[in-house]
């Protein structure tokens, strides 16, 4: 095991880690989504949601990765938190990705405008992706967000975009150009239910 995930467990669902700044915080994740609701706009709140759903399912299959390997995550949170969810995810993290959905589905143009010729679609997900890889690599300096494995490190950014953000802004153009509300509804409890059913199964067993 290394060292940065031994740090990473010594905190791991520890109570006494809470901070009182967390409840600010989740009031602020819920007046983002309220203000969606109170304009009725399904497909930003849908979309939002969908990007934090695939979040949880990348983050139970890294905790599934350092179970497997008793060696490291794909990434760790090392860093204080008011409370370490799973070994690469805590609270913050965790409200920071749900506002991020929000955010991500509101900078997204109307389906048929081009993007130096592209359609808009691939290149928002493109220029996203990387943009949050460079934040990692800053938190990865910082020593936050450690990464212990040889091929996932700063001087592969393609892989960790591709693995690691790729898919939740796909997630976010997927369900925000669905259609029918019902439609994103459904798609969307299906990513949380079976989110939920991974946390209730492998936590029992104890694998996360």
């Amino acid at each position: 095991m290394t060292e940065h995930a031994r740090d990473a467990l010594l905190h791991l669902r520890d109570p006494d880690q809470f901070q009182w700044y967390v409840i600010p915080l989740l009031l602020l994740v819920i007046y983002v989504y309220a203000n969606e609701v109170e304009r009725r706009n399904w497909d930003v709140f849908f979309a939002g949601l969908a990007l934090w759903g695939v979040d949880w399912f990348n983050e139970i299959w890294n905790a599934l990765v350092f179970h497997f390997t008793d060696r490291a995550p794909v990434w760790g949170a090392s860093g204080p938190s008011a409370y370490q969810i799973l070994i690469g995810l805590n609270i913050e993290i965790s409200f920071m990705f749900a506002v991020m959905g929000v955010a991500a589905a509101k900078l997204l143009p109307p389906k048929g405008t081009r993007i130096l010729g592209m359609p808009n679609r691939p290149v928002f997900v493109m220029v996203n992706s990387l943009a949050c890889v460079g934040v990692e690599i800053l938190l990865n300096r910082a020593g936050v967000l450690t990464w212990d494995w040889s091929w996932w490190q700063a001087k592969f950014p393609v892989m960790i975009a591709l693995l690691g953000y790729v898919p939740f802004f796909i997630a976010v153009v997927v369900v925000h150009d669905l259609p029918r509300v019902r439609t994103k509804a459904l798609v969307v409890s299906a990513v949380l239910a079976f989110d939920a059913v991974c946390l209730i199964v492998f936590g029992s067993l104890g694998w996360l």
